[in-house]
């Protein structure tokens, strides 16, 4: 009797551990993939004044100054076979005298689409006017998903 009870207890132990792994397998085959973030390293990072049209009508928080409007530019390399979507850069920016441009943030901007092998990639940024150049731009990456994350699409306004 008591082998008996032994039995059926390891029978229905070994049962729970192969249903949890029957879960935890089927949790897997419907989960986003954890490694669908894949690093892109970006290299030649150089930043130029925006054209008029693409900084007009940029403020500042403090005051009514229209801050100073650029565009960085950078090559970026994705070493994976697949396009990658919602790509966020990350960098740190500094002024002319060594001070942080972006407070307690590192992320600078979002590519929406990054090709497999080498691209150039852009990202707008704004400057507070008070902030001397030349910029200097240290650390720059970004990371990217296989997948479409986001499903807004961003269509800049003709309105004036």
């Amino acid at each position: 009797m008591l082998n008996s009870l032994k039995a059926r207890s390891f029978v229905s132990l070994c049962s729970a551990f192969v249903l949890s792994l029957l879960i935890w397998f089927g949790s897997l085959a419907i989960a986003p993939a954890a490694d669908a973030l894949t690093p892109v390293k970006l290299t030649d990072v150089t930043y130029e004044t925006c054209p008029p049209e693409i900084a007009k009508g940029t403020v500042t928080t403090r005051n009514s100054q229209p801050a100073k409007c650029f565009i960085v530019s950078a090559m970026a390399r994705n070493d994976s076979s697949k396009y990658l979507y919602d790509a966020d850069v990350f960098g740190r920016i500094y002024d002319a005298n060594g001070d942080t441009v972006f407070e307690n943030r590192g992320r600078i901007g979002t590519v929406a689409e990054i090709p497999p092998g080498e691209s150039q990639i852009q990202v707008r940024i704004t400057v507070d006017p008070s902030q001397p150049e030349p910029l200097s731009l240290k650390q720059f990456k970004a990371t990217g998903f296989a997948q479409q994350i986001r499903r807004e699409q961003i269509i800049p306004s003709d309105a004036e």
